[in-house]
């Protein structure tokens, strides 16, 4: 492999340019997608950048796939299943398939920015919960054609329905 092609599955930090996001008053970061800018193919890492009282995202589980967590900096809380615990930089988090028991979620209650890398195993197809709002979703497939669909718990329709 020479250099050029080596040099192109390295990035530091340092070098990422985070995308901000929130939504509402609980949610905000400022992160990026490392995965596909080093043509990573079974892997999803990110970098995340969670400004004080926020999270990244909302409580939930994954039934398929498999995700790591890796705080760089901060400190914070990590909600899981039942359980809350404090978090600090050095600290690896493991969380493994499963429902409400393994639902995860990570949130900055300090006063100064958490950041974390993330690690997934990236799979075809996926459900994720939600329990605190009760929601399912369920997502698929890649690009434009990737299938997401949310949904509560309670609008179950019948298997045959329409058939």
């Amino acid at each position: 492999m020479n250099a050029r092609a080596i040099d192109s599955k390295v990035i530091n930090i340092a070098d990422l340019k985070l995308r901000h996001f929130s939504q509402g008053d609980k949610f905000e970061c400022n992160a990026e997608r490392v995965g596909p800018l080093l043509g990573a193919k079974d892997l999803g890492y990110s970098y995340d950048v969670v400004p004080p009282g926020k999270s990244s995202c909302p409580f939930h589980s994954h039934r398929a796939e498999e995700e790591m967590f890796f705080i760089v900096a901060g400190r914070g809380t990590l909600r899981y299943g039942s359980e809350a615990r404090t978090i600090r930089a050095g600290d690896f988090i493991c969380c493994p398939t499963g429902g409400p028991e393994t639902a995860h979620q990570i949130i900055n209650d300090s006063d100064s920015e958490l950041s974390y890398i993330s690690v997934s195993t990236m799979l075809p197809a996926e459900v994720c919960e939600y329990p605190d709002s009760k929601k399912i979703g369920s997502f698929g497939g890649t690009g434009a054609e990737r299938l997401r669909h949310m949904t509560h718990y309670d609008h179950n329709v019948d298997y045959w329905k329409g058939e």
